[in-house]
């Protein structure tokens, strides 16, 4: 898939319901100050932290798609708003952000990275002492969610179990998961149950 491409027809109703879904999530999983910075890791169009954004101090939103990123900072500068922000990064190629967060968030993103160990580290890396990192992803499947694709390469979801013991071993605390959100998706005319959970540690 080119996220490129992708980027200007993404904002889909389901996606933008999907998205309100999982902010909901959030912000029920964590306490959220008003002085926090948050981050969002592959942000595509932004659709989760549209409704996040005044929950924080600041938001800085990363993705490796430029067109994902451009889509963003075009709806940042229609509705106004002034403590978000949009770049193009790609953490696993060693581009730093020069500042720490107390939040990071990610949704429906870990499972397209192959070496998920490396991504853990460097978010962790990223959070202030005691900030949190919360993961929103598909529960472990039988690759049917990504079949129609045929440069996918990542993961068919996770085991929830076997991705808590990862983030253990990256030094998070207390870990804890739950199924959030269920729904099903149409491949070649066929309807597939998936469900998301989210993962959240403490550094």
């Amino acid at each position: 898939m080119d996220f490129n491409i992708e980027a200007l027809n993404w904002d889909t109703p389901k996606r933008t319901q999907r998205a309100k879904a999982v902010a909901d999530k959030i912000i029920k999983a964590i306490e959220i100050k008003q002085s926090y910075k948050g981050m969002e890791f592959g942000c595509g169009t932004g659709l989760v932290s549209f409704n996040l954004y005044d929950k924080f101090q600041a938001l800085t939103l990363i993705d490796t798609s430029s067109g994902m990123i451009d889509v963003v900072n075009s709806k940042i500068r229609e509705f106004g708003i002034t403590n978000m922000e949009a770049v193009t990064v790609d953490l696993n190629d060693g581009h730093a952000l020069d500042e720490k967060f107390d939040v990071i968030y990610t949704s429906m993103v870990l499972h397209h990275i192959v070496d998920t160990e490396k991504i853990l580290n460097n978010l962790f890396e990223l959070l202030n002492e005691n900030g949190y990192l919360c993961i929103v992803d598909i529960d472990e499947e039988d690759g049917s969610f990504h079949s129609e694709e045929k440069d996918f390469n990542g993961h068919n979801g996770f085991n929830q179990k076997e991705l808590a013991e990862q983030m253990k071993l990256v030094g998070f605390k207390g870990v804890e998961s739950n199924i959030i959100y269920s729904d099903v998706k149409n491949i070649r005319g066929v309807n597939k149950e998936y469900s998301l959970f989210l993962m959240k540690g403490k550094k």
